[in-house]
């Protein structure tokens, strides 16, 4: 296979998981009033492009899939400034969604392939829960009621992201066992 069809069938790839992405991230559960929902697995698909085409290209996607979520869900908290604003942008836009593209590199020590998608996935779950916690105690801990931020961020970006982390996870374990050529790497 020729090294420019390898990369257009990457950057098709890509873009279909992308829009795969973006349909299943408006598959709402259910939705909490200040942002954050649990959906239908939307997370996936950026997770399967790093096992499939490396840290690279997962990192490309979930950044391209940071900036659509964004577009369509922008939601600016009672920022007292640009600071915050920019602050509230990176984590929980940009970085959230953009660092679900480690999942491969983190699987990678792992001998058991099963394993390693598993601990890869919950992983990246974890690190995008990490950026709306930090989000939540660092810029809307003005919402918190009267608790100790880091309480109201730890409950509230709780409620949504531990479901979807399960659910995520075992969907990856499930569909890796039943299709573990779906999370084979490709060459590009």
């Amino acid at each position: 296979m020729s090294q420019t069809y390898s990369k257009t069938r990457t950057l098709v790839e890509c873009a279909l998981m992308i829009a795969l992405g973006t349909v299943l991230a408006n598959i709402k559960i259910y939705s909490l009033a200040n942002g954050g929902s649990v959906t239908l697995f939307s997370m996936l698909p950026f997770i399967m492009i790093s096992f499939r085409h490396g840290v690279k290209w997962g990192l490309f996607t979930g950044f391209v899939n940071s900036l659509l979520q964004m577009l369509l869900g922008f939601y600016a908290p009672p920022a007292p400034g640009l600071l915050p604003l920019v602050g509230m942008i990176l984590l929980d836009y940009v970085l959230a969604f953009t660092l679900l593209g480690l999942a491969g590199a983190i699987a990678k020590p792992f001998s058991n392939k099963l394993v390693g998608v598993g601990v890869g996935t919950a992983v990246v779950c974890f690190i995008r829960f990490m950026c709306s916690f930090l989000s939540g105690v660092l810029i809307w801990g003005n919402l918190s009621d009267g608790l100790p931020a880091w309480t109201y961020s730890l409950t509230y970006n709780g409620s949504y992201m531990l479901p979807e982390t399960i659910m995520t996870t075992v969907a990856a374990v499930l569909i890796y066992k039943a299709a573990p050529q779906l999370f084979s790497a490709q060459n590009d």
